[in-house]
């Protein structure tokens, strides 16, 4: 099976504290892809790194939200950086 790939739609903000990324499956059937996240501060340190779990079906793109509130940090993020290589796990 072949990796997908991860595109950043919206980073995380005080009005919206998610990430939201697109995962596109290249593959025949649904899958189960590894997605990191940093978010990073207006210097470009990470603040925050993530790696999540996203389902995609087959020959498709799911969109995940990724929650930051939750770490009292969302002030603090500039930007997000997606790795553009979502792996295939299974």
């Amino acid at each position: 099976m072949k990796d997908g790939t991860a595109v950043l739609k919206h980073c995380a903000s005080m009005d919206d504290p998610y990430a939201t990324v697109e995962v596109r499956n290249p593959n025949g059937r649904e899958g189960l892809f590894t997605v990191r996240i940093s978010f990073k501060d207006r210097t470009g340190f990470t603040l925050i790194d993530t790696v999540d779990q996203v389902s995609a079906p087959a020959k498709d793109t799911a969109t995940y939200r990724v929650p930051v509130a939750s770490t009292g940090r969302v002030d603090e993020i500039d930007h997000c950086v997606v790795e553009p290589r979502a792996h295939f796990d299974r």
